[in-house]
């Protein structure tokens, strides 16, 4: 690392950051597993993924799931139009059942007339919110918790040996996965056509997965840096899929990195457009059934793209780079590593042309993602 990045502080996190990271964390894991947690603010409830094993966990625990809640895009597909509110309660004239939360959030091409919306309440989006969290199809199953006197929300979550959450602490979480810890390992990784490069490793302050920036040769600091931001991809980086361009995007970027003289590639550990790997290959279902990129993310109730840039600003603060050339075919991705504070003196073009299987993928970034292709 540079002489700048090693003189670099370690964020500090105050005891009730760390708290609420640790019962966010805790809770997404629990989530993940199918296992409901009381969710509180002003009110509470008992909720529960409603894609993954907890609806009879529910139904044991309180009798009945008395909402079915979730984001905005997926209440578009079930043709529910409730404007830009961040989460929609579905509703049903007759208690929800196992069939009807496989139409919602199961078959995500399934025909929803039977059902209605409402805006949801701050809990049920804050539950949604935890949901999405956890990487997991953005749907919560809510439920009352128990309305004897003698059993409030937090005693009865003690009884029940389930976590109980504050749901204040869910913003707190997200702010902790996007900030960065110092660098953790820096290590020589000689790599093909540019065997002068080592990697740097950045943990997030909430454990998350791991971000790599891989620098080659020894760029400096005081000049604008060649500089590709990557996100991981799992089936194009690793396995070559041959239905995106990534594995050329990042093979491409070392070569002309090395061929440079030298750059960062900051490797985000962002897969799917930041959904996950799972959920990518969920929409990549939806575009073997003729959906395009865009559509198959909101189809399953996600944002077309959910990725964030402070992780990559953070990363090239650290490393004692404030400017550099940005190897991106992407204008939005230009504006929000911008406004992060980096300073963009050019666009780089980073394309490759299609190869038989890709094209119906690069033709939706470049009319509806507005990539410069």
């Amino acid at each position: 690392m540079t002489e700048r990045a090693q003189t670099t502080k370690r964020q500090q996190i105050t005891p009730h950051h760390d708290r609420a990271v640790t019962a966010i964390a805790r809770a997404i894991g629990d989530l993940r597993r199918g296992t409901p947690v009381v969710l509180h603010s002003a009110e509470s409830a008992i909720i529960v993924a409603a894609a993954e094993n907890g609806p009879g966990a529910m139904n044991t625990l309180c009798g009945q799931i008395t909402a079915c809640v979730v984001t905005a895009p997926r209440a578009h597909v079930l043709g529910m139009k409730q404007g830009d509110d961040a989460a929609i309660q579905v509703e049903s004239p007759a208690p929800l059942t196992s069939t009807d939360i496989d139409v919602i959030i199961g078959d995500a091409t399934a025909n929803g007339d039977a059902f209605s919306g409402t805006v949801a309440t701050a809990l049920q989006t804050s539950a949604v919110q935890l949901v999405k969290l956890a990487r997991l199809l953005p749907a919560a199953l809510v439920a009352d918790c128990p309305g004897r006197p003698e059993i409030t929300p937090d005693i009865f979550a003690t009884q029940e040996d389930l976590l109980f959450v504050d749901a204040n602490d869910i913003l707190r979480y997200r702010a902790a996965s996007e900030e960065l810890l110092d660098a953790v390992v820096e290590v020589n990784v000689p790599l093909a056509n540019a065997e002068d490069a080592r990697m740097v490793t950045f943990r997030p302050a909430d454990g998350g997965k791991t971000h790599l920036a891989i620098i080659v040769g020894n760029p400096d600091p005081d000049t604008p840096v060649l500089t590709r931001l990557h996100s991981e991809c799992f089936t194009g980086d690793l396995l070559g899929s041959l239905r995106c361009d990534c594995g050329d995007q990042l093979r491409g970027a070392v070569n002309a990195i090395a061929a440079a003289g030298g750059g960062i590639l900051l490797y985000l550990a962002q897969e799917g457009r930041g959904i996950g790997l799972v959920n990518k290959l969920r929409a990549y279902q939806l575009q073997d059934s003729g959906f395009d990129t865009i559509d198959a993310n909101e189809r399953l109730g996600f944002d077309a793209d959910e990725r964030v840039y402070t992780p990559a600003a953070s990363m090239l603060t650290q490393l004692g780079y404030r400017t550099v050339r940005l190897m991106t075919n992407n204008p939005a991705k230009v504006a929000a590593l911008s406004a992060h504070g980096v300073i963009i003196s050019d666009r780089v073009p980073h394309a490759f042309p299609a190869n038989g299987h890709n094209e119906h993928y690069l033709q939706t970034k470049a009319v509806r993602g507005g990539h410069i292709l």
